[in-house]
């Protein structure tokens, strides 16, 4: 077994060229500023600050003529650009909206001249064939809805050659947008139906209170508001700020598509508009519906089955780390588990809820016995998850245990840990980065857990450890960017033990602090850092940047050091920053030279 990370020590040799520049808040107070171009750095010592100015020198001028070239691009280097990081998911999505197009007009047209339904066009005009459309684009939707949501489905397709044409990695995004074209024709189906209702009171003479019993009576309308009970429920707490913020109300209601399910099938089994010859529908009639749902709902059902099998394998949490900044790392052991670097899994704690499934990244390597998540204690789940853990928050930790980056929970007398429940592991868009020869991590805050398993997976391999080959990655940048360094101090013994073991330079680890720090403070951070072969900070040998990343900086640099090589570009974290990035990688990307491939977390 390899030697735990916590253990290890790491070179004193000097510190390593930096990829990025500095700028911050703070930058100003440094009497160690070298300037090149206007770009400030806080250098560490004279031979770092040489070679910076050298490195500066010559990318500057490789950035003026990958400046000059930029500007003479014709449309087919554009379009080659555009391909990398939009193309794929912008052509999905427009093949997404021509199909619901042409199928509601072939629809349209379909029901306009159909010879069995001449009544129907005559007493209803338009809103026959409009409300018929409108149900026809329905059903294709349906057959879709389901299985980007096969998370076991999702990740098998991920492995085939089909993910690099179709983006696999937005499966939820494309969930969301299948439940808003249900919406929009949902719409248009009622509203189509509102004037069929209100001809009907017409022609029967019975006036507003027809068109309510229409409306509520019969078996089309009745079961046509249920499903739109269930459906405005379900879109009211799946909106993105409610659901962050009582996910525990999405997770429940987002199960009303079985009501919505139901009263769809029934809604069109009493044909209340008739064709004009045989075969006539009835009540016993089976419908339609079924046969629309039918692929997705066989996965999804198979989904659900597979995970009510994995929960009944051996699984028993075999460790539990308290961290400062309530950040809780949860070791367990479980039965028959593949992953792979960079995944994430679902976690149930039947103590807690029976129905709760929350996703969390896998901080753990492969080559590990065990599998393991450092969890953010924020909200009610969490809370009580680590309550039952035995975790105590309010606790102050001993000096000791804080050098160690925390404390081992252990159990009461008499007490056994709640048990759990693992679900996946699945994949996800940092499961990409061996497809890469060099790649930007990027991590903001807690964010940082998916690169856990990555650059752990690294350290191994470079070790040879375990049965992975030896990665093909000849280059890793990582970045991240905390408030406060001692928010997350359960990283450091793993980058000390990743940077000891980089003999040869290819992980560059770069790490952001946001707050504010005061001058005094500043100043001796700087004192003690003269001359230092580690950073004062980290302990690292590479040095800690004040401030927030110059990300012009940051991609210029990679497309220079790696002119000729296709760079991935994997973020976990807030929205903002995330398009932020993407805008970058789509900006630095070059037809002729490197190009970024941006990829997201997303569960």
């Amino acid at each position: 077994m390899p030697k735990r990370f916590s253990n290890l020590s790491f070179d004193s040799g000097p510190p390593r060229p930096l990829g990025y520049s500095f700028t911050g808040p703070n930058a100003s107070q440094s009497s160690d500023r070298p300037n090149n171009n206007g770009l400030t750095f806080l250098s560490r010592n004279k031979t770092e600050r040489g070679r910076l100015q050298g490195l500066m020198h010559t990318m500057s001028k490789v950035g003026d003529q990958r400046g000059a070239g930029s500007k003479a691009l014709g449309w087919i280097e554009k379009m080659k650009v555009w391909m990398v990081n939009e193309g794929s998911k912008r052509i999905f999505f427009f093949l997404w909206i021509f199909l619901h197009c042409m199928a509601f007009a072939f629809a349209l047209v379909h029901y306009q001249i159909k010879d069995n339904f001449v009544t129907a066009r005559s007493s209803f005009n338009w809103t026959f064939s409009v409300a018929r459309g409108a149900a026809q684009v329905l059903h294709i939707d349906v057959i879709f809805i389901l299985f980007p949501v096969c998370r076991n489905f999702i990740s098998l397709l991920r492995r085939t050659p089909l993910n690099d044409v179709l983006p696999f990695d937005k499966n939820i995004t494309f969930h969301k947008q299948v439940a808003w074209m249900i919406v929009l024709f949902s719409l248009i189906h009622t509203i189509a139906h509102m004037r069929t209702f209100a001809l009907l009171a017409i022609a029967t003479n019975t006036g507003i209170i027809g068109f309510l019993e229409f409306n509520f009576i019969t078996g089309p309308g009745a079961t046509g508001w249920i499903m739109w009970l269930a459906l405005g429920i379900m879109v009211w707490f799946a909106m993105e700020k409610r659901r962050r913020a009582h996910f525990e109300r999405f997770w429940y209601s987002h199960h009303l598509f079985i009501i919505f399910f139901i009263g769809w099938q029934l809604h069109g089994m009493f044909c209340m508009i008739q064709p004009d010859r045989p075969p006539f529908c009835s009540a016993g009639t089976i419908g339609v519906f079924w046969k629309y749902w039918l692929p997705g709902g066989l996965v999804w059902i198979s989904e659900r089955i597979l995970r009510e099998v994995r929960a009944r394998h051996v699984t028993y949490i075999s460790k539990v780390v308290q961290h400062p900044s309530k950040v809780l790392e949860v070791q367990i052991k479980k039965e028959n588990t593949n992953r792979r670097a960079g995944q994430y899994i679902f976690i149930n704690c039947p103590e807690i809820s029976y129905w709760q499934y929350h996703p969390f990244t896998l901080t753990s390597a492969p080559e590990e016995d065990y599998i393991s998540v450092h969890i953010r204690c924020v909200g009610d789940w969490t809370n009580a998850f680590a309550k039952a853990l035995g975790a105590d928050f309010d606790g102050k930790m001993t000096k000791e245990e804080e050098a160690h980056g925390g404390k081992v929970v252990t159990a009461p007398v008499n007490k056994v840990l709640p048990r759990v429940m693992v679900d996946g592991p699945f994949g996800s868009a940092s499961e990409d980065f061996t497809k890469y020869e060099t790649i930007l991590l990027v991590g903001a805050g807690i964010g940082v857990t998916p690169f856990a398993s990555i650059l752990k997976s690294i350290w191994y391999r470079m070790n040879n450890f375990g049965k992975e080959k030896k990665t093909r990655l000849s280059k890793v940048y990582f970045v991240w960017v905390i408030r406060d360094f001692g928010s997350a101090e359960w990283f450091h013994s793993l980058l000390q033990a990743v940077e000891a073991e980089d003999i040869e330079g290819r992980i560059e680890i770069h790490i952001y602090l946001t707050a504010k720090i005061d001058e005094d403070k500043m100043n001796n951070l700087l004192i003690q850092d003269v001359g230092a072969n580690t950073d004062t900070i980290t302990k690292l040998r590479s040095p800690t940047h004040f401030g927030r990343p110059n990300w012009d900086k940051v991609f210029e640099s990679i497309a220079n050091k790696h002119p000729d090589t296709d760079c991935g570009v994997f973020f976990c974290g807030p929205a903002g920053l995330s398009g932020t990035l993407h805008q970058m990688s789509n900006k630095y990307t070059s037809p002729m030279g490197c190009r970024f491939f941006f990829g997201k977390e997303n569960f």
